[in-house]
């Protein structure tokens, strides 16, 4: 079959198109290769209609997809969009063999040598013509040390669920390198300019600048490698049929930039949250200005160069977290008006995306007025897109008259700074979705936001799935099959772990309170305090209250453990490993929230002068329970700190830093800048050798501090906090190795079985 699709030669004649007489389906066979062990052959493909790359004058359409078997035996899939084919086979997958691509966990299904035919279609239909993903964080949060292997999976994993726009900018440093050098800069000032690795997405906001402390600066040799991989994951998107969204440049530069154009029109951003002043205050440069027509047309002209002329949607967030420098509707207008015709300079057919955040974060400066204003200076609505960023707890949409009616995407947050803590809120996933479809003419998808993709993928699948369900996805039948699929590699599963999902789903993923929600914390990962801690509300910093009744889950986690015993081979099944950790670290963490109240009950029952006092014992108890999970934790790679740090080593062999790789990958995960109390445990990680290493430490350095107190018959809190401190710093600077004592790694079960033996009251 021939295809035709548009392509916008922008650099040679930017108003005209010409078309490919043949749309490649050879990504997608790849990618069924991967999927389906090397069996790519067996099916074949083919892509119907005629395919227009989007534009602000060319929106996609919804996508539908058949799978069946040809005349010639081979599996045929065809749809309206190579990645309306990637979806069809997973839904072939799913239906014919069981068989799912899991974010965290791989498949445990034998492929057949020969794959099963398909006698009655499989078919789909999108409700909605943009199904988005990745925030613009999770590329610090979760994604800073990822290789070419782990976008390859992270690519596929969204390919097959239908993702047809995402996000792409690595590389953007090389990017605004050049083009700064180009316009005067020194190389070395625009270097010193930017963040470490996993800061990189606050840099690219403007609210931070620089590296901090005191490990240099990024090296050359990571702009260029991050670059080149940017080629590569941009490649496998166009193959797979992912509109990638480039960045556009956002006006933020480095203040040698006033040196070299002394005459252009800066202005100071405000200081963002509480970080020190020689990290934030970037300077902007006023899009009236033509120094920054020039840069604009420079760095997306530089992109098409590097990456092919593949797309038109480019991200471009001016003022997240922070207020613009006139609250002049003229001004705000003029913004947005001149930012985007210097955009179109460069790409005629661009679309902006920018994140729905700066309305949601500072409501009090965005009125209807100067939304209208701001959003209005792009006269073409179809010329923007706006990601309702936090629609499940916080939709933007409803008080905004839909972004003034500029197309937008309901998205799921789930979670802050890749917390993982077990939640969900499925009826706001699959009811309010469709009834915002509903009530908005200018919703145009659905869209998966995380700032880091930690945990809870169940909650990933539901909203990509509802894309493709015309009416709210009934969640009782679809977490048993959900549940079949997970752990496909056993024929017949015990019918008590279908109820243990039961239970997750109606409770853990479930959640109604409003002041819960968003993903929370554990009581042990937050600075120890003898009050604030328990029950704490809102989404920052973190909640701590549990939505839930810790009998649920208690529950649920038996009955785990009753299939297991009922069907053994579940053990060996690597997404059951991965939740049994999960669920058991859960009940385990709940379980410290009484423990913590007997360590504060025992201090303050305690006195200088008492003959009786249990605050030691209560002590080691609460230190005794992190090492248990800490070790429930080490059975599972996923759940490691050593994960984490082997990526920042990895980069650092590449790039000749280790000092600022590690640091950057220690302080991003505990705390920032010693500055900056706000952001402290900010992006707390349930993960092994984190505990052992910095939150037992912390904690016993607490409870030391507690014994003193009553020793000397008062709490120095200042001095104490000074202790956890410098405790904190050395931490930082603890390079790719896990100092303390790694638990014996014996087996999960061991593991799970010892610590229901241990604490009993956690898990019954």
């Amino acid at each position: 079959m021939r295809l035709h699709y548009i392509v916008l030669h922008f650099l040679a004649a930017p108003a005209l198109c010409s078309a490919d007489p043949q749309l490649s389906t050879e990504g997608i066979k790849k990618l069924a290769d991967r999927l389906f062990a090397g069996h790519g052959d067996q099916f074949e493909f083919a892509v119907t209609g005629t395919q227009v790359r989007p534009s602000r004058w060319s929106q996609p359409k919804k996508d539908n997809y058949t799978v069946s078997t040809s005349s010639n035996g081979k599996i045929h899939v065809q749809g309206t969009s190579l990645n309306a084919l990637a979806r069809g086979l997973r839904h072939y997958a799913q239906n014919a063999l069981y068989l799912d691509d899991f974010m965290f966990a791989d498949s445990h299904v034998k492929v057949p040598d020969i794959l099963p035919k398909v006698d009655t279609p499989f078919t789909g239909l999108s409700v909605v013509p943009w199904r988005y993903n990745l925030n613009t964080v999770s590329f610090s949060y979760s994604y800073a040390w990822n290789t070419w292997e782990d976008w390859e999976r992270q690519l596929d994993w969204a390919a097959l669920r239908g993702v047809n726009i995402q996000l792409a900018w690595l590389g953007y440093e090389k990017i605004l390198l050049d083009t700064l050098t180009e316009m005067g800069m020194k190389e070395a000032d625009v270097i010193s300019f930017f963040s470490g690795p996993a800061f990189q997405a606050w840099n690219r906001f403007g609210n931070v600048g620089g590296s901090w402390g005191g490990v240099g600066d990024v090296p050359k040799e990571w702009i260029e490698a991050q670059f080149t991989l940017q080629k590569k994951i941009v490649g496998r998107m166009v193959e797979l049929g992912i509109t990638p969204v480039l960045p556009a440049f956002t006006g933020y530069v480095p203040y040698g930039l006033r040196t070299a154009h002394p005459g252009s029109n800066f202005t100071i951003a405000p200081k963002w949250i509480d970080m020190p002043d020689q990290y934030t205050h970037a300077m902007f440069l006023n899009p009236q200005d033509p120094l920054f027509g020039q840069i604009q047309r420079a760095f997306i002209q530089k992109q098409i160069q590097a990456y092919g002329n593949v797309t038109n949607v480019y991200t471009l967030d001016q003022f997240n977290e922070m207020s613009p420098a006139s609250t002049s509707t003229f001004y705000l207008e003029n913004i947005s008006k001149t930012t985007y015709g210097y955009v179109t300079d460069a790409n005629p057919a661009a679309i902006w995306l920018m994140q729905g955040w700066l309305f949601y974060n500072n409501p009090g400066f965005w009125t209807q007025e100067r939304i209208n204003a701001y959003l209005g200076g792009v006269k073409d609505k179809t010329s923007m897109i706006i990601l309702d960023l936090y629609a499940e707890a916080a939709p933007v949409w409803k008080r905004t008259q839909s972004f003034a009616g500029r197309p937008w995407i309901w998205c799921q947050l789930l979670d802050f700074g890749g917390n993982m803590a077990l939640y969900g809120q499925m009826s706001k996933i699959t009811q309010d979705t469709m009834h915002a479809l509903q009530a908005s003419d200018s919703l145009v998808g659905f869209g998966l936001a995380p700032e880091g993709y930690e945990g809870n993928d169940v909650m990933f699948d539901l909203i990509f799935d509802q894309a493709w369900s015309a009416t709210p996805i009934e969640t009782q039948s679809y977490i048993k099959f959900w549940t079949a699929r997970r752990y496909a590699g056993i024929s017949t599963l015990p019918q008590s772990l279908f109820q243990a999902w039961e239970l997750l789903r109606s409770n853990i993923y479930n959640n109604v309170n409003p002041q819960i929600p968003s993903v929370g914390v554990a009581l042990y990962q937050i600075a120890p305090a003898l009050n604030g801690l328990v029950n704490r509300t809102g989404h920052y910093p973190p909640p701590t209250a549990l939505h839930y009744d810790p009998k649920v889950l208690k529950q649920a986690w038996r009955l785990m453990i009753n299939a297991a015993s009922a069907k053994n081979e579940l053990w060996d099944i690597p997404a059951f490993q991965l939740d049994l950790t999960d669920v058991t670290r859960q009940a385990m963490s709940n379980f410290f929230i009484i423990f913590y109240n007997n360590l504060v009950t025992a201090y303050n029952s305690c006195s200088v002068k008492s003959i009786v006092c249990n605050l030691s014992a209560a002590g080691e108890q609460l230190l005794d329970l992190l090492t248990g999970i800490d070790t429930v934790l080490s059975q599972n790679r996923h759940f490691t700190l050593e994960r984490w740090l082997k990526g920042s080593q990895n980069w650092a062999t590449q790039t000749k830093n280790a000092k600022l790789m590690s640091f950057n990958a220690r302080s991003q995960i505990t705390v920032w800048n010693w500055n900056a109390g706000s952001l402290n445990d900010y992006a707390a990680k349930s993960w092994s050798g984190l505990i052992r290493s910095y939150y037992r430490p912390r904690w016993s350095i607490f409870i030391d501090g507690l014994k003193d107190a009553i020793q000397k018959g008062s709490l120095d809190q200042g001095a104490l906090n000074n202790r956890i401190r410098q405790f904190e710093k050395t931490w930082q600077y603890g390079g790719f190795v896990v100092n303390e004592t790694s638990p014996s790694i014996g087996s999960l079960r061991t593991a799970v079985l010892d610590a229901q033996k241990k604490w009993p009251n956690a898990f019954q």
